[in-house]
């Protein structure tokens, strides 16, 4: 059974997760006049270069000759996990800002409402749709109806199938308050780093290296997070996260500043 506290916060999650990306995105339209157009472009990049394009060299890399290797290497797979990520997601940022904002003025607004279209599609999709599904297989859990999942269900997926049941009967309310932060962190790195790229975009010349900066960032958080997951603990992981997405944020407000300079 998966427990009642569990399941309100699943819904919290699942309405959050939804609620904020929307809020956010009406906000900067309404209050600062940014491009809905902006925020959309941002939402499309990261569907296409992370939930397609990364998720197709997933399947050619780690189901290929060398994949075995590398998932049963903790410090290649964050490595390589981490790398994916940051060049997959900087360089959708980059073209997009390149070609598809060129209208765009040269200030900190764009890149912001990019920023949150990028990371607002991230968390809508990863979080909030997430645990939509897991309240539904909650429910069924509760239920009694999981034959019925299990009887179109054999082999590898039967054995997903039984994982997903186990994880959701061992979460509890903490471990989902949790994932809502990291998902709050996550956006806050997610403008961040689109701060960094749009000035990199905008000021070209030296300030390109930003660029690669933002890839190397994007990587070292992630590969950071797969390696500490185990040793350091929910919290302290969490917390160093959101202490590396404050950072990414405050380099990219630092960064803005050259798109005030001639």
């Amino acid at each position: 059974m998966v427990q009642t506290s569990s399941l309100v916060f699943m819904a919290v999650d699942a309405v959050l997760g939804i609620a904020v990306p929307v809020f956010l995105s009406l906000y900067l339209v309404r209050r600062f006049h940014a491009k809905l157009s902006t925020i959309l472009i941002g939402a499309g990049t990261f569907f296409l270069f992370a939930l397609v394009l990364e998720s197709l060299m997933h399947q050619w890399v780690l189901k290929g000759p060398h994949g075995a290797v590398i998932m049963d290497n903790t410090l290649l797979f964050a490595l390589y996990g981490g790398l994916a990520a940051g060049i997959f997601e900087e360089t959708g940022r980059f073209l997009s800002m390149k070609f598809l904002m060129k209208k765009e003025p040269s200030e900190p607004l764009p890149g912001i409402a990019y920023g949150v279209g990028h990371g607002g599609m991230e968390m809508l999709i990863i979080f909030g749709i997430t645990m939509i599904g897991n309240l539904v297989f909650s429910a069924m859990i509760n239920s009694g109806q999981t034959d019925v999942l299990f009887s179109k269900a054999s082999g590898e997926a039967a054995g997903q199938l039984q994982a997903q049941l186990d994880q959701l009967q061992a979460m509890d309310a903490g471990t989902l308050l949790i994932g809502l932060w990291e998902r709050f962190s996550a956006l806050i790195l997610q403008v961040g780093i689109s701060l960094i790229v749009w000035v990199a975009v905008r000021k070209g010349g030296k300030c390109l290296w930003l660029f690669p900066a933002a890839i190397a960032l994007h990587a070292t958080v992630d590969t950071g997070a797969v390696l500490l997951q185990k040793s350091a603990g929910m919290v302290p992981l969490e917390l160093i996260v959101t202490a590396e997405a404050i950072a990414v944020a405050a380099i990219g407000y630092m960064a803005v500043k050259k798109l005030k300079t001639a």
